[in-house]
């Protein structure tokens, strides 16, 4: 990948068929853990007939997907109160099957239009807001399982084991600052 550039309603990029194997295997992990969260939804009468479908009111335990799908209502951590944990399950259980709507729906723009082998990309402006958010989700979804911090070099000793990921988190975040300045032109 050489950056995003714009041409005319366009914004075109290029991938090698490496990093388009890359790009599309984290999209497709993030894609599978959020169509399997969805899966947890609670099927309940009340929904069928209204059509207004609910989501769990739990947040997920597993980190990545918390960081995804962070709680729509912030408790008190040393105080909370049985109104606001509440609250909070039922902004959750609201609001969440449109968050997993969203994002699968995202990845689905970047899978379509990311050759499968590497090639060149021409996105429209909406495509490429799509591939934004997407390009979020995996660099948050990376970079919780790495334990990404502000505090981090920028290089880990060879020895550590998120060593050789952290390049792909770093190559991740060109990729997605370059969609913007190409946006933003």
């Amino acid at each position: 990948m050489n950056g995003w550039r714009r041409k005319g309603a366009r914004v075109l990029g290029g991938f090698d068929s490496q990093e388009a194997a890359v790009l599309r295997g984290f999209v497709n992990q993030v894609e599978d853990m959020l169509r399997a969260r969805a899966e947890e939804a609670p099927q309940d009468e009340l929904s069928e007939l209204t059509g207004i479908r609910t989501g769990p009111s739990e947040g997920p335990n597993d980190p990545v997907l918390s960081r995804l799908l962070p709680d729509f209502h912030k408790l008190d951590p040393d105080n909370p109160t049985k109104e606001d944990m509440d609250s909070a399950a039922a902004l959750r259980s609201l609001h969440e099957p449109e968050l997993l709507d969203s994002k699968v729906g995202v990845a689905a723009v970047v899978m379509e239009t990311l050759p499968r082998d590497g090639g060149e990309v021409k996105l429209t402006f909406e495509q490429a807001d799509a591939w934004l958010s997407a390009l979020n989700d995996v660099r948050l979804a990376l970079g919780t399982a790495l334990d990404v911090t502000e505090d981090m070099p920028d290089e880990l000793p060879d020895d550590d084991p998120r060593a050789p990921h952290l390049g792909v988190y770093h190559w991740l975040t060109w990729v997605q600052e370059s969609l913007v300045q190409a946006l933003t032109e």
